[in-house]
């Protein structure tokens, strides 16, 4: 068994770090903050384990909306002018990556089997870790304004059939056993019934790193600067705090993990996509499973602290003060979305950054200069649900197991020929 230094302590890095530890290997967890806090994406994303997000956000057509999207001020889309002379070598590349119907489904095959069963994974671990409550599996309903409006995404719906999702559509009385007080405009949906939720991201996390520390992983509160490398082999991770011996080393620190990966061999292009979250207190509004309505393509959510309504990609300069507007904007959608909270007002508001690749996919498996160096970054908009199964494929490469993924579609080295 090896020592292993997990460097970031968000969704991935603790499911790395508690699969890592039960597989009997020495791990220390690197971070600066304390895990689960509102620094780190997994803290305020949508809370979906969605066996259906193998949808890619780049697909055939997207060129021609896209300028339009970036430049609106109330779409779920938005660039700040300043940041796209250093954005448009990433858009171009998020622009070819599913230009075609053969490109996205390529992706699509690629996220299928990290996020096929991630809610019953998700209900493994946190039963492991003791918080079995936190992990809720009633499905996910996807809600249009009507059968016309679903038929008009079937090529999204298409992708996902192919990859094995299962969806029930739902009606009528139907419709509104899953979603009482949605508004009347919303008259379809399509229930995935293997879907799930997590009541609390931020102490799932928390929960995750608690548990592996029990199990016997150390922690260490700091910043990984860099990796100290020998002879093409990792001798320790370097901290603001000294050296940390190690055999082998985790890249997980999301949006950070860009420069450390180059330290091992490899030049990754991450975007830092910023997302937002708004909460109402909903007591009395039953919402008895997660909706996304078609037009605003925001996760509505039931968590312990009230509807977490979470969405929106914004692209701002590095350092940027958050737009606050983009969490207003998703409580205006919210409140028409849901009829009794128009007189609601906010609980709170987030904003965070996901690690984003072009394609959509998250960079797993051995670095190209060091094998002793395993990242899993990048994960995007699909972090929650594909945490237990990027840490599993880790754990299998570390024990000489053959993956259950093909570690092709998901190697650094795939952007030097992009």
């Amino acid at each position: 068994m090896a020592r292993v230094a997990v460097i970031g302590a968000g969704i991935v890095g603790a499911c790395c770090a508690f699969t890592l530890v039960r597989e009997g290997h020495a791990v220390i967890l690197i971070d600066p903050a304390e895990p689960g806090g509102p620094h780190a994406a997994s803290h305020g994303n949508g809370a979906w384990f969605s066996p259906a997000s193998v949808v890619p956000m780049s697909l055939p057509g997207l060129w021609r909306q896209l300028p339009g999207m970036l430049l609106s001020r109330e779409g779920p889309v938005r660039l700040r002018p300043a940041a796209l002379p250093g954005l448009a070598p990433w858009l171009l590349r998020f622009l070819r990556a599913g230009a075609t119907p053969k490109r996205a489904r390529a992706i699509a095959a690629a996220l299928g089997p990290l996020l096929q069963g991630c809610a019953d994974r998700h209900a493994q671990l946190a039963e492991a870790a003791g918080v079995p409550s936190l992990v809720v599996r009633r499905g996910l309903l996807y809600a249009y304004r009507d059968r016309a409006a679903f038929e008009r995404e079937a090529f999204a719906w298409r992708l996902r059939r192919e990859q094995g999702v299962v969806w029930h559509t739902a009606e009528g009385e139907r419709l509104r056993a899953l979603a009482p007080s949605l508004a009347d405009g919303l008259r379809f949906g399509a229930h995935v019934p293997a879907g799930g939720h997590c009541t609390d991201p931020g102490a799932y996390v928390a929960a995750l790193v608690a548990a592996s520390e029990r199990a016997g992983a150390q922690r260490l509160r700091g910043t990984a600067l860099g990796l100290r490398l020998q002879d093409r082999r990792l001798r320790a991770v370097l901290t603001a705090r000294g050296e940390v011996p190690c055999e082998v080393a985790v890249i997980a620190a999301g949006i950070a993990a860009g420069g450390l990966a180059r330290q091992a061999g490899d030049r990754v292009p991450l975007a830092a996509e910023r997302g937002y979250h708004a909460v109402f207190d909903a007591q009395g509004l039953p919402v008895p499973v997660p909706v996304m309505p078609a037009d605003g393509r925001m996760a509505n959510t039931p968590t312990r602290h009230g509807l977490r309504v979470a969405g929106q990609v914004e692209f701002a300069p590095a350092g940027a003060a958050p737009d606050w507007r983009r969490a207003e904007l998703l409580a205006r959608q919210a409140r028409r979305l849901w009829p009794p909270l128009r007189e609601a007002p906010l609980r709170s508001r987030w904003m965070g950054e996901r690690p984003s690749t072009p394609d959509g996919l998250p960079v797993l498996g051995r670095a190209s200069g060091c094998a002793d160096v395993l990242h899993a970054f990048g994960h995007g908009h699909v972090g929650m649900a594909a945490a237990p199964a990027s840490a599993q494929f880790l754990a299998d490469l570390l024990a000489g197991r053959a993956p259950a993924l093909d570690p092709e579609p998901y190697r650094a080295a795939r952007f030097r020929l992009a």
